[in-house]
């Protein structure tokens, strides 16, 4: 998952330092007008939306889903509240309420962040569905792939980092909202996110 440093030099791109202030502005107004955060902790909250996106799939947020994304929200959190009122996780539920209002809207702040921080079409390319990878190939792949996409990539979908290199499981459910996340952001036409699904077990 991203770190609290790579957050703050993300927002420090003025496009996406723009795009996340303008949002912010209209996610205060709409959804939680007497709200308290930083555009740096904001910021933090829009990288959430992928994570929460997928605990949502089911419609509900399990006790080991919520344990996770408070997680990942307090060490996204500028200065880190460990012991305090954390912002983001704060924050978190205004996101969960009226998730499918406000996701296209994240996702787009997103997309920009992406397209602002690295070359992300020079990544895009035609791919064989039919194709199969191994393990191995996979994780040669993985090495090749820019860092910053792979931190983008497991600070979505992944509760740890080093499971980039590893199969993982997951529900056909949980799995379908992954997918509908990689197409909103854009990431479909990348051959490298379709290895990475290749790696999950859908059960």
């Amino acid at each position: 998952m991203f770190t609290e440093y790579e957050i703050e030099t993300l927002i420090e791109i003025e496009e996406i330092a723009q795009a996340t202030t303008a949002l912010k502005k209209e996610f205060l107004k709409k959804e939680a007008p007497y709200l308290e955060i930083s555009d740096q902790d904001f910021f933090s909250l829009i990288m959430m939306v992928p994570t929460v996106g997928i605990a949502l799939a089911n419609s509900d947020i399990s006790f080991f889903e919520e344990m996770s994304l408070n997680r990942k929200a307090r060490k996204l959190s500028k200065g880190g509240y460990f012991w305090g009122k954390d912002p983001v996780v704060f924050s978190l539920k205004f996101v969960i309420k009226n998730y499918a209002l406000w996701e296209d809207k994240f996702l787009a702040v997103i997309r920009t962040c992406m397209e602002r921080s690295f070359d992300i079409h020079a990544m895009e390319g035609s791919y064989d569905p039919r194709a199969t990878i191994t393990i191995s190939q996979y994780r040669k792949q993985v090495l090749q792939m820019p860092y910053i996409f792979i931190r983008f990539l497991s600070s979505f979908f992944l509760e740890e980092d080093d499971s980039i290199f590893s199969t993982r499981k997951m529900d056909q459910v949980d799995y379908k909202r992954l997918l509908s996340i990689g197409e909103k952001l854009g990431l479909t036409t990348i051959p490298f996110f379709h290895y990475f699904c290749a790696t999950i077990e859908v059960h």
